[in-house]
């Protein structure tokens, strides 16, 4: 497996994401893997590797910029209010990841797509939300709102799958409903997959560590669900 560091511009930041690929004489199909809130993290690195032995060209991409990962919970809620205010200035650190990745002669820019965790997750909704020439957008326990649902839905050509815990409080019922509303208007091939028994961070086996059981607990059965869904 081949492994580069691939640095960019994007929001005024220095993005170092990593790329994984297994070397191919032909491009290959590509994704990009946004992290969880606080970072680019050995979680999202882990899930791009095994994109790439599955045949992807891999982008495990920076979020913070300078690859910074930040540990404590309510510091990296702080850093992402300014993105939640501006959902444009999310969908440029997503669409820079993009041009990066389709950038590269080991990827087939016409077979491109997104999946993220968490924040990651919203990312990706963004990038779609944004008129993005991607195929398909995957999000696993990601927020789902977004500030214009009823005009932005429009631009979305990629189909959708979001992975949701049932009892996420992060993601409500009632934010479920409205994204359900918004892709149901916009006539977009979409997907919603709820999980019981599963709240916050189901795909993360380090989630154990932030002490939050009741909202941030790993699931093994809905992350391989979830998994074997996208």
């Amino acid at each position: 497996m081949a492994h580069e560091i691939l640095t960019y511009e994007a929001d005024g930041l220095t993005m170092r994401s990593q790329l994984f690929f297994e070397p191919s004489e032909s491009p290959r199909p590509g994704i990009l893997v946004f992290p969880e809130a606080f970072g680019l993290s050995e979680h999202a690195i882990g899930r791009a590797k095994r994109l790439s032995e599955m045949g992807f060209v891999a982008l495990a991409c920076d979020l913070h910029g300078e690859g910074r990962m930040v540990d404590d919970l309510q510091e990296a809620i702080g850093l992402l209010q300014p993105l939640f205010a501006d959902p444009s200035r999310t969908r440029a650190r997503a669409g820079a990841g993009l041009a990066a990745l389709t950038g590269r002669t080991e990827v087939d820019a016409s077979r491109v797509a997104s999946i993220g965790f968490c924040f990651g997750g919203t990312m990706s909704l963004e990038l779609a939300r944004s008129g993005a020439d991607i195929k398909a957008v995957v999000g696993f326990h990601s927020g789902l709102g977004t500030k214009a649902p009823k005009s932005d839905a429009k631009a979305i050509r990629a189909r959708i799958l979001v992975c949701i815990g049932a009892d996420d409080p992060m993601i409500p019922a009632e934010q479920r409903a409205e994204f359900e509303a918004e892709m149901r208007d916009a006539g977009i091939d979409w997907q919603m997959h709820v999980y019981g028994k599963t709240v916050h961070s189901f795909t993360n086996q380090e989630a154990a560590k932030r002490g939050m059981p009741d909202a941030i607990r790993y699931s093994p059965e809905s992350d391989a669900r979830s998994w074997a869904a996208m």
